[in-house]
C-alpha cells in the first residue's frame, strides 16, 4: 500500500514547525489561516448538491446509523475513559480526543466507498450532512469535554465564530452555486489542493505554538503509545459495531460498506478548523491535534486495505 501523500505532508509540516517555530506565531499566519477557513467552506457550499441531498433522504435507516456512530457512539466511548485519568498530562491528551465529536469527512469517505463498490449516493449524502450537523453538535459535545481552566469556552463566542467563518461562507456558496457551481466542479482538484494547503498551514501553526511553549516535553512516550492505542481502539469498536448493527438491520452489502466507512471517518478539515475556533491560541494546541492526525492516517491505511479487498468481489 502506498502511503497517502497528504499524511507525508503533515509530517513535513510538523518537522518544519519543530525547526522553524518562529514563523508559526506571527499574526500574518493566523490571518491567512482564518481567511483560508472561510474560503474552504465557501467552496464546500459551491460543491454541495441540494438535489443529491434531497434524493439521499430515502435511505433513512442507513443515515441514522452513520450519524449515531459519528456523533453519539464515538463521544460516549471517549467519556467512558475519563474516570481512569491519573494526571494533568493524561487530562490534556484525553481532551485531545475531541476528535470523537467531529463530523465525518467527505472526500475520503466517498472515495473509499467508491473503491469498495458501496452505496455512493448514500455516502455523498451522509458525508455532506455530517459536516452540517457537526457545526452545531461538535461545540455542544466540547462544552462537556472542556473545563474553564483548560480554555475559556464560551458558547456565544464559539457559535459567533462558527457563523462568521463557516456557516455564512457555506450559505454564500449555496446562493452562488447556480453561477459558480460548474466552475467549482471543474476545478475540484485545485480546490481540494487549496483546502489541504490551509489545513497544513493550521497544523504547522498549531505545532509551532506548542514547540515554542515546550508543551511536548510534558508528554511521556507511554502517553503517546496510549494515544495511538486509543485511536485504534476507537476505530475498531466503531467499525465492528456499525457492521454488526447493519447486519441486524438486514442491510445489503453496499449499504453495510457505506455505514462502516462513513461511520468511522473523522474530518481532519473540521478538526483543525474547530480546534482553532474552540481552543484559540491554547499552548497545547499541537497535542490537541495529534489524535485526529493519527486517526486520519490510520483510518486511510486500514480502510484502503479493506476497500481493496471488497473491490474484488463479484457484483
Amino acid at each position: 500500500m502506498k502511503i497517502d501523500k497528504f499524511v507525508l505532508f503533515i509530517i513535513v509540516a510538523i518537522v518544519l514547525a519543530y525547526f522553524f517555530p518562529e514563523l508559526g506565531v506571527k499574526q500574518v499566519i493566523n490571518t491567512i489561516s482564518s481567511v483560508g477557513i472561510s474560503l474552504i467552506f465557501f467552496f464546500y457550499g459551491l460543491k454541495l448538491s441540494p438535489s443529491k441531498l434531497k434524493a439521499g433522504l430515502k435511505n433513512w435507516k442507513l443515515h441514522i446509523l452513520v450519524q449515531v456512530a459519528t456523533f453519539i457512539l464515538f463521544p460516549l466511548l471517549v467519556l467512558i475513559v475519563k474516570p481512569f485519568l491519573q494526571n494533568q498530562e493524561q487530562e490534556t491528551i484525553w481532551l485531545a480526543f475531541f476528535l470523537a465529536a467531529l463530523p465525518s469527512t467527505v472526500s475520503s469517505s466517498v472515495v473509499m466507498v467508491s473503491i469498495a463498490k458501496g452505496n455512493m449516493p448514500a455516502a455523498i449524502f451522509n458525508a455532506s450532512i455530517s459536516g452540517i450537523i457537526g457545526i452545531l453538535v461538535t461545540p455542544l459535545w466540547m462544552g462537556l469535554f472542556v473545563t474553564n481552566d483548560q480554555t475559556s469556552f464560551n458558547f456565544i463566542d464559539i457559535y459567533t465564530k462558527l457563523i462568521v467563518q463557516i456557516i455564512l461562507p457555506v450559505v454564500l456558496g449555496l446562493l452562488l452555486q447556480r453561477y459558480l457551481g460548474k466552475f467549482a466542479q471543474k476545478h475540484s482538484s485545485k480546490i481540494t489542493l487549496f483546502d489541504k494547503s490551509i489545513i497544513l498551514l493550521i497544523i504547522y501553526k498549531s505545532f509551532a505554538s506548542s514547540f515554542t511553549n515546550n508543551i511536548f516535553s510534558t508528554v511521556s512516550a507511554l502517553d503517546l503509545v496510549l494515544l495511538l492505542a486509543g485511536v485504534l481502539v476507537l476505530f475498531t469498536i466503531t467499525y465492528f459495531s456499525t457492521g454488526f448493527i447493519a447486519t441486524k438491520l438486514n442491510f445489503n452489502i453496499e449499504d453495510k460498506i457505506t455505514a462502516q466507512f462513513c461511520g468511522t471517518k473523522k474530518s481532519l478539515v473540521h478538526g483543525t478548523v474547530f480546534s482553532k475556533i474552540i481552543f484559540g491560541n491554547m499552548a497545547a494546541i499541537g497535542i490537541i491535534l495529534l489524535p485526529i492526525m493519527l486517526f486520519h492516517a490510520t483510518q486511510i491505511l486500514i480502510i484502503s486495505v479493506i476497500a481493496s479487498k471488497l473491490a474484488k468481489r463479484k457484483v
